[in-house]
C-alpha cells in the first residue's frame, strides 16, 4: 500500500487545479487520471473554450488558479476568441465588448498543465482508475486503483472527487443526485483547410445563445445519455463518431481541402452526477452574499449574474475528509449547466485543493482560515471586493 496526504481523483482542470493548490500547501499529492492527458472535456473532449472569468459588465469575477490556466493555456497563443481588452487593456469592458474568455490549443494545454503540475510535485498516475474505497469511521481510508500494474491500494488523507461523475463520493456512499434530463448528442471535431484550423461545434454547445448558428442550434438526435453507464456511452462515441463523418463529408462538398485533424478521444458528457452538499446553490442565489464564499463565478450564458461559492456545496459530513470539485458540488439541475464549466471547476478545485491540504474533516473546517489562504493566493472571495 502506497500513502499520500492529498488524493486528487480525475485530471480535468477541477484536478488540475486541486492538487495545485494541495501541493503548493506543501502536502504530498497523486493525481489518478484515467485519460493519458490531462484537461479531460477540456482537452481530450475538444471542449475548448475557456468560459469568461467576468461578468460581462467589466467586472473579473474569478481569480487565482481559474486565471493562472487561463494564461497558460496561451502561453504560446490563442486559437481564437483572443480578449485584448482583458489581456492587453486594448478597448473597453462594456457589456458590448468582448467578455475575459479564450479559445486555446487542447494538446499544448495538456502538456504544459502535465508540466506545471510536476514541477510543483504532485505525483501523476495515468491510465488509472479509483474503483472503489474502504471507509472507517465515516472517513475514506484507503482508495483502491486500477491500472496496467493490477489493482493497488492507496492509504489517503484527504481525498478530492473530481472525477466530473462523483464516482469517489458514490463509492462511499455519500448522498447523490443524477442529471435526469439526460445529455445531448455531440460530435466536436477538429478540421484544417487552406484558411487554418479550426474547432467544428457539432451537436451541443458551451457557448453562448447570441452567437450559435446551424448545427449548433438543436439536438443532433433525440436521444439523451446519462453518462453512467459503459454500453451506453460506447452507443454514444460510436454515435459521435458517425455523425462527424457524415459533417466532415457534407463540408468537402463545397471544401474539397477540408480534413479532419483531430477527434474527441472520451465521449462529450456534460452532467452526470453531483453530490448532495450541506448546502445546495440555486439560479436564483445570482448576487448572493454567503459567509463561507470560497469564491465566485459569471454565468457563461449570459452577462450579470454572479455566484459566491458557498464551502458548504462542496462537501457533505457524512464521509468527513472527502471533498468535491468541478461539475459534481451540490447545485440544483438549472444552476448546474452553468457551474459544469472551466472557470467554475478551476475555482472549486483550487478551494478543494487548499482545504484537503488543510484538514482531514472538512466539516470542522475553520473557513476563515480557508479564506485567508485564499485569498493570499489572488482569490476574490465575495461580490462586494470586486465592487468597491
Amino acid at each position: 500500500m502506497k500513502s499520500f496526504d492529498v488524493a486528487v481523483c480525475g485530471g480535468g482542470f477541477a484536478g488540475i487545479s486541486a492538487a495545485l493548490a494541495a501541493a503548493r500547501e506543501g502536502k504530498k499529492v497523486i493525481l489518478f487520471e484515467k485519460q493519458y492527458m490531462l484537461g479531460g472535456l477540456g482537452t481530450a473532449g475538444l471542449v475548448t473554450i475557456y468560459l469568461p472569468l467576468c461578468d460581462g459588465f467589466g467586472h473579473q469575477v474569478s481569480f487565482g488558479i481559474a486565471e493562472e490556466l487561463l494564461k497558460l493555456s496561451i502561453t504560446y497563443g490563442a486559437e481564437d476568441r483572443y480578449p485584448e481588452n482583458w489581456l492587453d487593456n486594448i478597448g473597453t469592458k462594456t457589456e458590448k465588448d468582448k467578455r475575459y474568455m479564450v479559445q486555446y490549443n487542447a494538446q499544448v494545454f495538456a502538456i504544459l498543465a502535465e508540466k506545471l503540475l510536476l514541477e510543483n510535485g504532485v505525483d501523476i498516475l495515468y491510465g488509472s482508475y479509483v474503483v472503489d474505497v474502504s471507509t472507517e469511521n465515516n472517513r475514506i481510508t484507503k482508495l483502491y486503483v486500477e491500472n496496467k500494474s493490477g489493482r493497488t491500494a492507496y492509504s489517503v488523507g484527504s481525498v478530492v472527487d473530481a472525477t466530473g461523475d462523483c464516482d469517489i463520493a458514490h463509492f462511499a456512499g455519500v448522498p447523490t443526485a443524477l442529471f435526469e434530463q439526460g445529455n445531448v448528442l455531440a460530435a466536436w471535431y477538429y478540421y484544417s483547410n487552406q484558411k487554418g484550423y479550426h474547432l467544428q461545434q457539432v451537436g451541443a454547445s458551451d457557448i453562448p445563445e447570441e452567437e450559435r448558428t446551424g448545427d449548433e442550434k438543436k439536438p443532433l438526435i433525440s436521444r439523451r445519455f446519462t453518462g453512467l453507464d459503459g454500453k451506453e456511452l460506447s452507443e454514444q462515441v460510436c454515435l459521435s463518431h458517425k455523425t462527424t463523418l457524415e459533417h466532415w463529408l457534407k463540408k468537402r462538398e463545397t471544401d474539397e481541402n477540408a480534413v479532419i485533424s483531430t477527434i474527441a478521444t472520451i465521449p462529450q458528457i456534460r452532467m452526470t452526477r453531483k453530490i448532495v452538499g450541506e448546502y445546495e446553490l440555486a439560479h436564483t442565489e445570482m448576487h448572493t452574499y454567503f459567509e463561507d464564499s470560497i469564491g465566485m463565478v459569471s454565468n457563461w450564458k449570459k452577462r450579470g449574474p454572479i455566484y459566491a461559492v458557498p464551502f458548504r456545496t462542496l462537501y457533505n459530513k457524512e464521509i468527513k475528509n472527502l471533498i468535491v470539485a468541478g461539475r459534481c458540488i451540490s447545485v440544483n439541475e438549472t444552476l448546474w449547466d452553468v457551474m459544469r464549466v472551466i472557470p467554475c471547476c478551476a475555482v472549486t478545485g483550487q478551494a478543494a485543493g487548499t482545504a484537503a491540504a488543510m484538514t482531514d474533516d472538512f466539516s470542522t473546517l475553520d473557513v476563515s482560515k480557508l479564506q485567508e489562504k485564499l485569498r493570499n493566493n489572488g482569490v476574490v472571495i465575495h461580490e462586494k471586493d470586486i465592487l468597491e
